[in-house]
């Protein structure tokens, strides 16, 4: 199967479908986008979770360890007392927040669109 062939597009690991299970959980893009547009880059757990009303803590860390496991963010512990961690955009995490910043700005241009879709249930299925 060669690379952008209709049956390599439908494979599980193809690109479309790695890119959209990082948009699947609710908070990667929200954490992502703050982290760029806000704390330019980089910032302390505590910062993050004041900038991202509605995320709890455990929340939070879950979301910073799975885009740290994605190669989104690196994780950098200072040597004080306590230790203070520091998230940190990668290059990867800079080429991922471009197509974020996208929907963003879409989401800002449509929001009349948007509100006319109604609620959403916050359960999953």
């Amino acid at each position: 199967m060669e690379p952008g062939s209709p049956d390599h597009e439908g494979r599980e690991d193809c690109a479309p479908r790695r890119i959209l299970a990082l948009f699947s959980t609710k908070w990667t893009s929200m954490v992502l986008h703050t982290l760029h547009t806000l704390h330019g880059g980089r910032a302390r757990t505590g910062v993050l979770h004041r900038s991202l009303p509605g995320i709890s803590k455990k929340m939070l860390t879950q979301t910073l360890r799975e885009m740290e496991g994605s190669g989104l963010v690196t994780r950098h512990v200072e040597g004080t007392v306590p230790p203070a961690v520091e998230y940190r955009i990668t290059p990867l995490g800079c080429r991922f927040v471009e197509p974020v910043e996208l929907l963003y700005a879409w989401s800002r241009a449509n929001a009349d669109a948007l509100d006319s879709l109604g609620p959403r249930s916050n359960t999953r299925r």
